[in-house]
């Protein structure tokens, strides 16, 4: 009859057997795996611990909120590829040539006469905050 495993010694045998021993006899957690422990959850009535500062959110940054991030996110995915500085009818024609759902067409119809320089410079101009400098 053959003692344990035959992949490793008894000598691994028996260091293994230790290391589980606290999940065999116990029903808490052990030591050899406290990363696969899961966090404590908030008590009902007790808030959660909040990380980000009010207002927003993961992946919105300083000057602006997370409804600006939205919709400078669709603005950028519809006007995507555009050679600056283009103007507001150039851009209207690209969004339109892309399929751009009406609230990015209206938003770019608001758009004053002239020409823009970037993604921020439009943002600036509808009133959509922009990221601030570090």
């Amino acid at each position: 009859m053959q003692r344990g495993s035959d992949k490793h010694g008894p000598r691994l045998d028996d260091q293994q057997k230790h290391e589980t021993q606290g999940l065999v006899r116990g029903n808490g957690p052990t030591h050899a795996e406290e990363w696969k422990e899961p966090e404590a959850m908030p008590s009902s009535g007790e808030e959660p611990m909040q990380s980000y500062p009010p207002g927003h959110g993961p992946g919105v940054p300083d000057g602006m909120t997370p409804r600006d991030v939205n919709l400078r996110s669709d603005l950028a995915k519809w006007l995507s590829e555009t050679h600056w500085p283009r103007s507001k009818q150039e851009l209207l024609r690209r969004a339109r040539r892309q399929g751009a759902p009406d609230r990015v067409l209206d938003l770019v119809e608001s758009l004053p006469e002239r020409n823009f320089t970037n993604m921020a410079d439009i943002a600036r101009s509808l009133g959509i905050g922009v990221e601030k400098g570090r």
